[in-house]
């Protein structure tokens, strides 16, 4: 399935705009597996030259980009864990998703209302927090006074105390094995966050970024209507209006496909190129899985070959040559930008 990034955010920060951002961008459908697109998803392309430069190599017919689902989640408003506003549904739609993308409001353009007493990115943050907070809360809760919760009670515990601190989970660190029991309830301060402030470099305080860098936070300043008016132009076009010639909205992608801990792998021939995504430190059968769900299974050995070595060499016959291309076992560890060819049995 794609992996899907939830855009949240209190009302009048430009969530909105970023998603028609996204919209403006979403891939040709007729090209992608799951045709049915809900209104209020965006998927997108995650850019990438390794899939041009390879597809030119072997001449391929066709390119396949990894995608990105950005969900447009409904407004969270105080109190959202109670009810309030479209809360349970904005809560119920955050719980599907693989990531969170924070969009908090650093412009100051002052025609647009805001319904918190001031220009606070961190403020907005803490907001958001705490709605998923005591939404988590409530469901270790439930969970913890149950009957079968009786092997689970101590990382339970733990789980409820970091809430009551007042800290979210993804930020706090656990055993492997209480990581395991926390995933089955998908809670919602469990997943990857990364912080968009919606302004310019300038709207936004020193001191701001230096709160977001000192604690770890993933952020990135894009101003959302700025590249939202700016879609569609070419990189001299953006460069004459003194823009980054490359869109920041790319730049936001590549940042979640980071922050969700991810990597890229490549298959390529005349047929096509295409980009696959893996998890960072999983090995040749699970990339393998990835392809083709028998693959996983009867796996027998991996070809593999960095996507720089084999352009450099000039094709697969000649990167064969000169000895380039390795023959990997169950334990390689498949790394970014590796082209591979799964071997496996009938």
């Amino acid at each position: 399935m794609p992996l899907s990034i939830g855009i949240v955010g209190l009302p009048n920060v430009g969530k909105s705009t970023l998603f028609q951002t996204i919209t403006k961008k979403q891939v040709d459908c007729a090209n992608y597996p799951f045709c049915t697109i809900d209104p209020n998803v965006g998927v997108v392309g995650v850019p990438d030259e390794r899939v041009d430069k390879l597809a030119i190599l072997t001449n391929s017919a066709k390119k396949i980009y990894t995608t990105i689902d950005f969900v447009d989640i409904a407004g969270l408003v105080k109190g959202a864990h109670k009810g309030e506003g479209l809360g349970n549904k904005f809560l119920a739609n955050i719980r599907e998703t693989d990531a969170i993308v924070y969009v908090l409001r650093a412009f100051l353009k002052q025609d647009v209302v805001t319904t918190q007493s001031g220009i606070n990115p961190l403020d907005e943050k803490d907001t958001l927090d705490a709605e998923l907070i005591l939404k988590d809360l409530e469901t270790l809760e439930k969970r913890l006074a149950s009957k079968e919760a009786a092997k689970e009670t101590d990382v339970l515990k733990k789980a409820i105390q970091t809430l009551e601190a007042g800290k979210v989970l993804s930020e706090q660190v656990f055993t492997a094995e209480e990581n395991k029991i926390i995933e089955q309830y998908q809670l919602l301060t469990s997943k990857p966050r990364l912080y968009l402030l919606n302004g310019r470099d300038e709207e936004v305080p020193g001191e701001m970024v230096d709160g977001f860098e000192k604690n770890g936070w993933p952020y990135l300043i894009i101003d959302v209507l700025t590249e939202f008016e700016a879609a569609g132009m070419s990189g001299e076009e953006r460069k004459a209006l003194g823009l980054k010639e490359e869109l920041e909205f790319d730049s936001l992608i590549k940042k979640a496909y980071e922050v969700l801990g991810l990597i890229t792998f490549f298959t390529t021939g005349p047929d096509e190129t295409r980009a696959w995504t893996l998890r960072r430190g999983q090995k040749a059968p699970q990339a393998g899985g990835v392809i083709h769900s028998d693959f996983e299974a009867r796996f027998i050995k991996a070809e593999v070959i960095n996507w720089r070595d084999l352009i450099e060499a000039g094709g697969f016959a000649k990167a064969r040559e000169k000895g380039l291309i390795r023959t990997e076992g169950r334990e390689y560890v498949i790394q970014d930008g590796d082209v591979i060819e799964i071997k496996h049995g009938a």
